[in-house]
């Protein structure tokens, strides 16, 4: 197998290569022409050769046709097949096409060339990557989507996952932040459980071990398969209920030694930032809210609200004066400020430096080959004040040697530092108080030029820096002592490293005379440490057969053992002596005060192993009828004994279609027709705790409540309720699929349907009496259903005067059904319905808002059962209209149950619907393009928490200070005009949003919140589409590097995330709108690259 992989790749890299020497490298004179005749003298003693080069079918528009050792010389074929190319006679000629065997043919004096292309079935039946082995694609039953090696390394991102996005179908990759400290989420065919008590995250294997998608050099990858039904991923078990993503990283090539290096450079600049309304704006508004709450009367006087005018005409300057009682105290500035201040544009750099460096060297020999590569990344971070960034090391190297004929010996190593850094205050928190306690009118630095505000604490109040390392070694056997029979023995180790250093100082304002205003806060040091040794063996051995040139046979049986250990460790100490000097023994163990504050210490150890027993069975009828079994017995340390074992049987049918002799007429036409089936069980033993059937006693030091000889006392916990008979949860898949090749492969395609259930989920237990004090334990009681389908098709061909292009389209979407919750007994709306979608959006439907009083009141007239007092009280102009749905003569949302949900109806889902992805190639002489789009097509979103705050700018049913300022917040009612005189903001009847209203509490239920119910007005459509990728690029002609000793040369530039097109309004990014606080999140970067490429 081995063998045959190798040749394809030396092939299929040969016919590329010409391929693309051939465009990368023409003048124009020498594409062909239709001139009649065979031979004709030119100058130097060439010759004019001409022919035609047909198939099967007839004439073969662009193939190409090169002169053998100069790639620089040579032509494709025209409209009729015809080509003419001026060469010295006794010339070789290579004629190629994408698809087709290559041939040779020597140019003879006088004599015509006519070729007639073989279709060339090794090229057509690629090798994919499986569970423990390798498979023709064209012999694939499972569902399994591939992303090449161009594909992921033409995008200069800062990971393999950015890359991976929109590529393969079912595979779904989402951020909820730009923040460079997290990575992005990644699921296979959507949902696979509910609830926070296990993980349904797919297993990530790295050339067969388990490892970090977002930290491997992109660079390094050779290919990636993603199994997403259970006849693909079974093979590996308890760890792959959800699907499998294999990274194949490059290994040498025998030969001459080679030496690539590419590098890009970036600059990167926000987008899609919400703008601050004008501080005078904001007073306004401000002053409306106070006024609808209060009856009458202002927070910001009208002196303020006129130096707010004057500061934006260059009047005044400085943003904020002192106390006229107390010179030395500002003059309250959340009142009295008079800045204007773009809150965004101020936090965030309009553009910030990054690059990247890879270099590799691989060769050798047929009995030893190597491959060794450098990865350096330095991303700058976006942040104003204070420091973020991420820096990233890669070290790689592989050796595969031929020890014998029937040994073989494989060894890798790879090594990552990844550092990361930020300041301690840029955390969630942050996000919380970030716009609503940072107005328009506040100055980030006060007059005397020291940072004021919110700011202060990002830009002095310490540094976070997390540094993990990550060691991987992996070693092979394979021994064949028969042919056909290989055995593997795989051993593979990672060691993670990972260390958090944290200071925390005291970032104090300062006073008009610009002295510190000295609170006496505390400044202390934090640093943890974790370590994770994972250690993997694998032996399996496999026996292929054929019989009667007819049947063939495949069998592999094996064994599979982990072990994970965990250990975790974290101090935290106060009294930093020295800021520039975060070390524990430069600490005093005092808080700002002085006073004696006891050292926190933490720490635990976790661990747990797994081992598997399995097998394949392959068996195909000519290539025809195609049939695969996977049987896996696993075993895990999570349960106890009884429920530890678990078998996962799987199996799948395929049908070659056009394999069959009824087929032969048209197998020209359509080079490819499959049928698949497949139905497997696995489980999932990924409970989100180590030890979910065990009481534990947590024990914490010197971290009680209260003293004892002037200390805090060590103390100890019991762990809540246990199930011991807590087991895996089962997974079963249903999968019917069609892959298609048309036109000689120029067009290809697949679709899958799929039906994935999730059956005896972990979920909580019934209801105890509260008077138990003690919450009940987890149970396998809860079931849930995803079903969902994907389709792909992609073109690709080669015109006529060179052009080379290609499309491929990907398309998915996935639904969510809870089929059991035991633990939703009142059928509430606000948890898991059985029956129903996970994710339902529940709301009113609005009628619209009140233009005047009389609408109000005429609105309320017609619902004479209560009108809309069960939503709240004091309608008036300005206020929310909500639909009477069930005609009862009131507006409530009943008891919010399934039987009782009052007006409420379902909005919605919360899930993002049809993802897509549309690529878009092209190549002619030597100059690339590309554009890469990705998208949602149906995204219902209504968040939580500060989303209100965020987009209604005066958060309903909370206090002032819970208010934000941004421009589309200027479109709220006002029934007249408001403002100073002579500066009115017009009167809004025709508003998107409702009037404001502030609140005395921040309850969420008082005032304002009656217009802010989840309603069908202010659902948001996060919809998308978005160009990720705009790419141009140009390979020098080899005529002209080879004198340089430079066998290809490219240089490009490329830009990320270039255009957003969607519906959402611009106060959320609609990537992100789910990630920060209410939406409020780090924004994404635009990013233009540039860069080369060469290869030595």
């Amino acid at each position: 197998m081995k063998t045959e992989t190798f040749k394809f790749s030396r092939k299929a890299t040969t016919a590329l290569l010409l391929c693309t020497g051939l465009v990368a490298s023409q003048p124009l004179s020498l594409w062909a022409e239709n001139d009649s005749g065979a031979v004709q003298i030119v100058q130097q003693q060439k010759i004019t050769v001409k022919g035609t080069v047909n198939d099967a079918m007839g004439p073969v528009i662009g193939a190409s046709v090169v002169e053998k050792g100069n790639s620089s010389n040579g032509t494709i074929t025209d409209m009729d097949g015809n080509f003419s190319l001026s060469v010295q006679p006794g010339t070789v000629l290579v004629v190629s096409y994408i698809g087709y065997k290559t041939q040779e043919v020597t140019a003879t004096v006088g004599k015509a060339i006519n070729v007639t292309l073989q279709e060339d079935n090794e090229m057509l039946d690629e090798v994919v990557v499986v569970g423990f082995g390798t498979q023709k694609k064209v012999n694939l039953t499972g569902s399994v989507g591939i992303a090449t090696a161009k594909e992921i390394e033409s995008r200069p991102v800062t990971s393999a996952v950015q890359a991976l996005q929109g590529l393969v179908p079912g595979l779904k990759i989402s951020t909820s932040t730009g923040e460079l400290d997290k990575n992005m989420s990644i699921s296979v065919r959507g949902t696979g459980t509910v609830g926070s008590y296990s993980s349904g995250s797919p297993l990530i294997l790295i050339d067969g071990t388990e490892g970090d998608l977002n930290t491997i050099n992109p660079q390094d990858i050779e290919n990636i398969s993603v199994l997403k039904d259970a006849a693909a991923s079974s093979i590996y078990g308890s760890r792959a209920p959800f699907g499998v993503i294999l990274v194949t990283t490059k290994s040498g090539k025998a030969g001459k030694t080679s030496v690539n290096y590419n590098n890009s450079f970036r600059i990167g600049s926000p987008i899609n930032m919400p703008e601050s309304m004008d501080s005078y704006s904001f007073a306004v508004m401000f002053n409306e809210a106070y006024k609808n709450q209060k009856g009458s009367g202002q927070v910001f006087t009208d002196e303020v609200m006129q130096k707010m005018l004057d500061f934006q005409a260059g009047k005044l300057t400085g943003g904020m004066d002192s106390d006229p009682a107390n010179p030395n105290a500002w003059n309250y500035p959340w009142y009295n400020a008079y800045a204007n201040v773009d809150i965004y544009s101020e936090m965030f750099k309009s553009s910030v430096f990054s690059q990247e460096h890879n270099v590799s060297v691989n060769g050798g020999s047929e009995k030893v080959t190597y491959y060794a590569s450098f990865n350096y990344l330095d991303q700058g971070g976006l942040l104003e004040y204070g420091e973020d960034g991420l820096s990233r090391y890669n070290v790689a190297a592989k050796i595969n040697a031929n020890i014998t004929k029937w040994l073989k010996f494989n060894y890798s190593t790879r090594f990552t530092r990844n550092d990361v850094w930020r300041p301690t205050s840029f955390n969630s928190q942050f996000y919380d108080y970030f716009g609503r306690m940072t107005w328009p009118n506040m100055p980030m630095y006060d007059p005397n030029g020291y940072p004021y505000g919110e700011v202060r604490n990002i830009a002095e109040g310490g540094q976070r820096d997390v540094q993990t390392d990550r060691h991987y070694h992996q070693a092979t056997l394979i021994i064949e002592p028969i042919k056909n029979w290989v055995t593997n023995i795989e051993l593979n180790y990672r060691i993670t490293d990972g260390g958090v250093k944290e200071t925390t100082l005291p970032a104090y304002n300062h006073l008009p005379d610009g002295s510190v205003d000295d609170t006496k806060a505390n400044s202390s040091l934090y640093q943890e440490d974790t370590k994770e040794n994972y250690l993997n063996f694998n032996a399996y051995t496999s026996y292929l057969h054929t019989f009667n040139d007819t049947h063939n046979l495949k069998v592999m049986l094996g064994f599979q053992s982990e072990e994970t250990k965990y250990d975790f460790s974290s101090t935290k100490k106060y009294g930093l002596m020295v800021n520039g000097l975060p070390q524990f023994d430069l600490t005093t163990g005092l808080d700002g005060t002085g006073n004696k504050k006891d050292t926190e210490v933490s720490g635990y150890h976790n661990e747990w192993a797994t081992v598997g027993f399995f097998g394949r069975l392959n068996y195909d009828y000519k290539g025809r009828y195609l049939a695969e079994v996977n049987m896996r017995y696993d075993g895990t340390s999570r349960f106890r004994r009884g429920s530890r074992w678990q078998l996962s049987p799987s199996f799948s049918l395929g049908w070659n279609i056009a394999q069959e002799e009824f087929w032969k007429p048209i197998e020209n036409i359509a080079n490819l027709l499959k049928v698949r089936f497949s139905y497997g069980e696995l489980g999932n033993q990924n409970i989100n705790n180590w030890y979910p059937t065990y009481r534990t006693i947590s024990i914490g030091s010197l971290n009680g409540d209260w003293l004892q000889n002037g200390l805090s006392p060590n103390t100890s916990s019991v762990g809540g309720l246990i199930n011991t008979a807590l087991t895996w949860e089962k997974v079963r898949t249903w999968d019917v699929g069609v892959d298609y090749g048309l036109f000689n492969n120029r067009l290809t395609g697949s679709f899958d349907y799929f039906v994935r259930f999730t059956e005896g989920m972990v979920g909580p237990s019934a209801e105890l009496p509260a008077t138990l004090g003690i919450s009940t334990p987890s149970s396998n009681n809860s079931d849930l259903r995803t079903k969902g389908w994907e389709v792909s098709i992609g073109w690709k061909d080669r015109l006529k005067n060179g052009l080379g292009y290609g499309i491929n389209l990907s398309l998915s979407d996935q639904i969510t059904m809870i089929d059991s919750y035991p633990d939703n007994k009142t059928l509430s709306i606000d948890s898991y319905l059985p029956g129903y979608k996970d994710g339902l959006i529940w709301g009113y439907e609005t009628i619209g808002i009140a233009k005047s009083d009389e609408e109000m009141q005429a609105h309320l007239a017609s619902q004479p059962k209560g009108g809309q007092d069960a939503v709240g009280s004091q309608w008036a102009a300005g206020d929310i209209m909500y639909k009477d749905l069930n005609g009862d003569g009131k507006i409530s949302e009943g008891a919010r149950t399934l039987g009782d949900h009052g007006d409420l109806k379902i909005l919605g889902d919360t899930y993002s619907h049809y993802f897509f992805g549309i690529d878009l190639n092209a190549d002619w002489k030597g100059f690339d393009f590309r554009a890469f789009f990705q998208g949602v097509l149906k995204h219902d979103y209504w968040g939580s928490g500060n989303f209100t705050g965020m987009l209604f700018g005066v958060r309903g049913g909370y206090s002032r200070w819970h208010t934000r300022g941004f421009k589309q917040h200027e479109d709220y009612f006002r029934a007249e005009p408001a403002g100073l005189e002579g500066h009115e903001l017009p009167a809004n009847l025709d508003s998107y949003y409702p009037r404001p209203i502030f609140s005395d509490s921040s309850d969420g239920t008082s005032f304002g919140a009656k217009n802010q119910k989840v309603q069908s007005r202010y659902v948001q459509d996060a919809s998308y589409i978005r160009l990720k990728n705009l790419q141009f690029g140009y390979t020098l002609p080899a005529k002209f590097t080879n004198k340089f000793g430079i066998n290809r040369l490219r240089i490009f530039v490329s830009g990320e995330n270039v255009w957003t097109g969607t519906g959402l309004t611009k106060l959320f990014d609609p990537e992100t709108i789910s990630g920060g606080n209410g939406g409020n999140a780090y924004p994404l970067s635009r990013t233009w690259s540039f860069g080369l490429s060469l290869t030595l």
